[in-house]
């Protein structure tokens, strides 16, 4: 191998390096769907996806609107998002888990004190309004209304008649008239006696709950309201596991007087950030503790921000098997075990460790024959120069000597251009240059001594040519 070819290994392996260095530290980029797109959820989650761009975190969103939040379940369980704000009641994704709950939407129901409707089955034959925000709201309320043999109907199909049998007024008791008004017609709806009672399903800290209750409240008689509890929240839950329990504190709607008294328990619906399963947990772990830390800062452009918070959950093994899962990034956040750059890259260092000593060692295993076979060449030069030096000594010819000459100058050239290209030690060096001056010695030497020999002999001959022509000629 020649310098250059060693020169580019190194700089490929130093660019491979730089290469890793800039993959392993650039900015994990998830995807989030966000439905509705003129909810206040779109707008926390575009205000989030700006602050983490602002401040070059590692982890960024790419915020992609749908016009449901029934869309954006479906966009995440199709694999086409990796984050996704989920209303479980509505769909929930078969790879989704919570990252975080931006709110909780409790199902509220309100009604005139003088009506004397304290729970759920009191409103059998009943007239219910429902001041409808989404389309799920009404299945979500005829599902809980099944859970106490109830069934919702429409307003006019349980309106009692003169003529109604014994088996119809029965069949009726099991009917709770549904009667779905805008905030804005409640207080007439309730003084017209349209309706009995008025539900809402909305945050209890939102301005639609907050003018639900103040409607009620004018549209009764004594400007007095009761707020019906649902105190059966572990078994509904067993039944619609999609569903949260809430409690609404007492003095949520006002404190003078308070509304409610006491404390009321509900059920509702919640609004959570979801994963998919496969999405890396250090990038959940990142989103999670920014969504949280910065929840002051967001408030600011979403307030619903104000209301985010944790799963519900008391160990890593209860918030990884809940009723609805939690995404094991996120619980490393919310447990303070989020992973260091060792652990996240604990397995690849190891691998590299083992395969890079192997590696190493097989390329000093290459470095050691190539310089075997370097001193090889070198050697042979040396021994041949040797064998030259006790070839001359043997020469008798200057014919035998000029091809010894050419053979040393055809190894010396050889040298200088393996010297070129190769380093060589000192010692070497030395050894080369001793072996060729006394190769050159003896050539000397052996020309002096053949050059000798043939005058000798040429004078031998001469003079036996002299003699010849002196002596006579036989008779």
């Amino acid at each position: 191998m020649r310098r250059e070819w060693l020169l580019v290994l190194v700089a490929l392996g130093l660019a491979a390096a730089a290469a890793a260095i800039v993959y392993l530290s650039r900015p994990n980029t998830l995807t989030v769907a966000v439905g509705p797109q003129d909810g206040p959820e779109a707008a926390l989650i575009e205000a989030y996806a700006g602050a983490l761009d602002r401040a070059r975190e590692d982890v960024r969103l790419k915020v992609v609107r749908y016009g449901d939040v029934r869309d954006s379940a479906l966009a995440l369980q199709r694999n086409k998002a990796d984050l996704a704000v989920v209303r479980p009641d509505v769909f929930l994704p078969e790879n989704g888990l919570t990252l975080a709950i931006l709110h909780d939407e409790a199902l509220i129901i309100a009604a005139p004190d003088s009506a004397d409707i304290d729970d759920i089955p009191a409103l059998a034959r009943k007239r219910l309004g429902i001041v409808v925000r989404h389309s799920a709201d009404l299945p979500f309320l005829a599902n809980l209304l099944s859970f106490y043999d109830l069934q919702s109907v429409s307003p006019d199909a349980d309106a009692p008649g003169d003529g109604q049998t014994a088996a119809e007024s029965e069949a009726a008791a099991g009917h709770v008239a549904v009667v779905p008004l805008k905030i804005t017609d409640v207080t007439a709806a309730l003084t017209e006696k349209r309706v009995d009672a008025v539900a809402v399903i909305g945050s209890p800290a939102s301005k639609t709950a907050a003018a639900m209750v103040r409607a009620v409240e004018q549209g009764s008689p004594e400007h007095k309201i009761g707020f019906v509890s649902i105190p059966d929240g572990d078994a509904i839950l067993q039944r619609f596991p999609e569903l949260q329990a809430v409690t609404i504190p007492a003095g949520t709607f006002g404190g003078r007087p308070k509304r409610p008294d006491e404390e009321v328990k509900t059920v509702g619906a919640s609004y959570r950030l979801m994963a998919r399963g496969t999405v890396s947990r250090v990038a959940v772990a990142s989103a999670t503790q920014h969504l949280f830390e910065w929840r002051s800062r967001l408030a600011s452009a979403a307030p619903v921000a104000k209301l985010m918070k944790a799963p519900d959950f008391d160990t890593t093994v209860a918030a990884t098997s809940a009723r609805l899962p939690n995404h094991p990034g996120a619980v490393d956040y919310f447990e303070r075990e989020q992973q260091t750059f060792l652990d996240r890259y604990e397995d690849y260092i190891y691998l590299f460790a083992f395969f890079g000593g192997t590696i190493g060692s097989g390329i000093a295993w290459i470095g050691q024959r190539l310089a075997r076979k370097r001193r090889e060449r070198v050697d042979f030069v040396l021994d041949r120069l040797l064998d030259i030096m006790r070839e001359v000594r043997a020469a008798t010819s200057s014919a035998e000597l000029d091809a010894m000459t050419l053979e040393t100058d055809g190894l010396v050239a050889d040298v200088v251009c393996y010297a070129r290209e190769r380093s060589i030690d000192a010692r070497t060096v030395s050894a080369l240059i001793l072996a060729v001056d006394g190769v050159h010695a003896a050539i000397a030497d052996a020309r002096r001594q053949t050059g000798e020999a043939e005058l000798r002999t040429a004078k031998r001959n001469r003079t036996a040519r002299l003699l010849a022509l002196d002596l006579p000629a036989a008779e």
